[in-house]
């Protein structure tokens, strides 16, 4: 017999779902913020959770917690808008599910199971953060971190970070792929597939790193081509997006959702991390590159691009914002998806002639205070000539 209390809490559930979302009163011209998370915890199906029998779960105890929504690819498919999650259970082991929603910003809802993918890696221990890319080559590819013990390291939270690969039509059967492997760089994390061949190969964006959570030498977002992708093998990375001292990317720089084909650039929606005293605070910001060659940069705006506001700063790892999804549709309209402190998911959206317009009028940062100083007042003095003032 099902448990009196399960009809409870999916109907709760289902009045969260139906809840329709609107736009915030933010307002920087950039984008549109909204008021309510697309996915939390709460969102996550009560048969995830609970033993429903009333025999076998008579106090109706979670049995299989769920701690935190966060981090999608996303991806939009037959008219519909799709996250590839990634969902931490309250044991810290994360795993994939699928959600969806007609509009983009409200109404996801999970698939009945989560995803299941082939168990080809017996040393990982953990896999997060998928970046779904709808190739030319006809798949879906979902390239996130492959997360292993570091068995030559006595420290027993030592890891090593790989990027893992798999591929599907539907979402439902996933192939996997062997695990990139870069020549030049001992772990990878925030890997992109890049969703069209370059030169005839297919190219990933990369952030090399000398450990699992430094990244020691690694210079920033590198680009790296290879022959074949069931195999892949990148032999030189080049940086093109690099960390800069007192800047957003001062501590890390990597790369966030599948970048956007623009009518200009590539429109990269990326993160960057400084150290603060209240320790590494993540951000987002936006740089282009060459529609015929994205490997390099044509526009890099100063400063950041979207930061935590209220109570997204708060969660497991608070002030923090990171996206690894992003979405335009037949309109031009562009969905970002971001996590907030680790805990949920938000949505933004813009338009891709907004983001062309920020990406190449916005000034370049300057770099020093005096020089920063100049660029502002050399717009306040165009602004009190135009006000008449």
């Amino acid at each position: 017999m099902v448990h009196q209390q399960y009809f409870v809490e999916q109907d709760k559930l289902l009045k969260l779902i139906g809840k329709k979302n609107r736009k915030a009163d933010f307002y920087n011209g950039i984008y549109d913020r909204y008021v309510d998370p697309v996915l939390t915890r709460e969102h996550v199906p009560v048969h995830w959770k609970y033993d429903v029998d009333a025999d076998t779960n008579p106090y109706f105890m979670e049995r299989l917690g769920v701690n935190a929504v966060m981090n999608s690819g996303a991806i939009r498919l037959n008219g519909k808008f799709y996250l590839v999650v990634r969902v931490e259970g309250a044991d810290r082991k994360s795993f994939f599910a699928v959600a969806e929603s007609e509009t983009g910003v409200d109404g996801f809802h999970f698939w009945d199971y989560p995803v299941q993918l082939p168990d080809t890696c017996a040393e990982e221990t953990n896999v997060y953060d998928m970046r779904l890319t709808q190739h030319e080559d006809g798949y879906i590819y979902g390239v996130f971190c492959s997360e292993s013990k570091d068995k030559t390291n006595k420290d027993l939270s030592a890891a090593v970070a790989a990027a893992g690969i798999v591929r599907t039509k539907d979402l439902v059967s996933w192939e996997r792929l062997d695990n990139l492997t870069t020549r030049r760089s001992p772990q990878q994390r925030n890997v992109v597939l890049h969703p069209e061949f370059v030169d005839g190969k297919y190219a990933f964006y990369t952030r090399p790193m000398d450990g699992f959570i430094e990244t020691g030498s690694g210079g920033g977002i590198g680009f790296g081509l290879c022959e074949d992708i069931c195999h892949a093998v990148i032999d030189e990375e080049k940086i093109i997006s690099e960390r800069i001292y007192h800047t957003l990317t001062e501590a890390k720089n990597g790369a966030g959702a599948v970048p956007i084909k623009g009518k200009k650039c590539w429109i990269h929606i990326a993160h960057g991390v400084r150290n603060t005293a209240a320790g590494l605070r993540y951000v987002l910001y936006v740089f282009g590159t060459d529609l015929n060659d994205p490997a390099k940069v044509v526009a890099r705006p100063s400063g950041v691009f979207l930061v935590p506001l209220g109570w997204e700063r708060v969660g497991d790892v608070s002030n923090v914002v990171f996206t690894n999804g992003a979405v335009s549709d037949d309109d031009g309209m562009v969905y970002i998806y971001y996590a907030a402190s680790d805990t949920r998911m938000h949505a933004a959206t813009t338009s891709i002639d907004k983001l062309e317009d920020y990406l190449f009028n916005t000034p370049k940062d300057a770099l020093r205070s005096p020089d920063c100083v100049k660029q502002r007042c050399a717009l306040i003095a165009r602004n009190l000539e135009l006000l008449g003032k």
